[in-house]
């Protein structure tokens, strides 16, 4: 395997995991804050770590200005518009029907894949995202019964949370033909701060609020959650693909569970166990077919001499819209 993909499947291992510990944070920040005015400070916080990286690496200042719709909708999409849809879903449906919807979220990949991108989608691919979707609904104790007693409303945001994570990766994969991760990330974390500046700054809690821990918390949310974890996601969509990065988030059931035993003492049950173990084999099924598959229309791009389309356009073996 390529060293540089060795490296980001690693590093989106560790960044699944502190997305895990995420979910801690949120649920103890929740308490006293609401939706937008943590992400607000999560952003603010995440501007300065991802500021300070982005001036080592590149210190020029370089923004297309016909890029700055693509960066807002990156932020209403990815952050905003997926939080929301998320969190207000919880009200019409149950969690464990959530989270199985939102592990949808790499089989919507693999259609946009193969019908916007013209991409080649085996059926050892399909059945790895597949498998991925079984293993959370062990993972979460899913009741399929439930399927259709949930009200209309939940489901059409849930399949919107759905949808609009895939709108950022895609968009997201695109922009990074003109920016480096870290000028990516600190534009679109921006322009979420600034999107949720207007409500926070109207609607903010006493300063008695904000406990030692709390702060903690928010930090830990701000620097390594949405700072560090987003120039990690945004490299690993250029580097691995959309599909295989969207997949790490089914991995999210696992880590939530391990902190869920270590935080507030819930149980692991065997079945949560044999779940977990059917997702990393499943990613892992996803991770060797699609490079196996880039390897051989790499070849047969070597193979015919150009490395280029018929019309004279470059591609590397990713996203190239018809």
């Amino acid at each position: 395997m390529d060293s540089r993909k060795l490296v980001m499947y690693i590093l989106m291992t560790v960044l699944v995991i502190a997305w895990g510990l995420d979910y801690v944070a949120a649920k103890i920040c929740l308490d006293s804050l609401n939706v937008l005015i943590l992400l607000f400070f999560r952003y603010l916080l995440a501007i300065c770590v991802v500021y300070i990286i982005k001036t080592l690496v590149e210190r020029k200042v370089r923004l297309r200005l016909r890029d700055v719709p693509l960066f807002v909708i990156c932020a209403i999409t990815g952050e905003l518009g997926y939080f929301y849809m998320e969190y207000t879903a919880m009200d019409y449906l149950s969690l464990s029907l959530l989270t199985l919807i939102l592990a949808c979220v790499p089989i919507v990949s693999l259609l946009i894949e193969k019908i916007f991108f013209k991409r080649k989608i085996t059926s050892l691919m399909l059945a790895g995202v597949f498998g991925s979707l079984i293993g959370v609904s062990m993972i979460i104790g899913a009741d399929f019964s439930v399927l259709f007693d949930g009200k209309i409303f939940g489901y059409i945001l849930a399949f919107g949370a759905v949808f609009s994570w895939n709108a950022y990766n895609f968009m997201t994969a695109k922009l990074h033909d003109h920016y480096s991760d870290a000028t990516l990330s600190f534009y679109q974390i921006t322009c979420t701060a600034i999107l949720t500046a207007p409500y926070a700054l109207t609607h903010m809690p006493p300063t008695s609020v904000f406990s030692a821990e709390l702060a903690l918390w928010m930090i830990f949310l701000g620097i390594f959650s949405a700072g560090l974890g987003f120039i990690i996601y945004v490299r690993a969509l250029d580097v691995l693909g959309v599909t295989p990065t969207a997949l790490f988030s089914n991995f999210l059931p696992i880590s939530t569970t391990i902190f869920g035993w270590i935080f507030f003492g819930e149980m692991i049950s065997p079945l949560q166990i044999i779940g977990g173990a059917v997702i990393i084999s499943a990613a892992c099924v996803v991770i060797w077919e699609k490079g196996r598959v880039d390897a051989t229309a790499a070849a047969a791009r070597e193979e015919a001499g150009s490395g280029s389309l018929p019309d004279g356009r470059q591609t590397d073996g990713e996203y190239v819209q018809d």
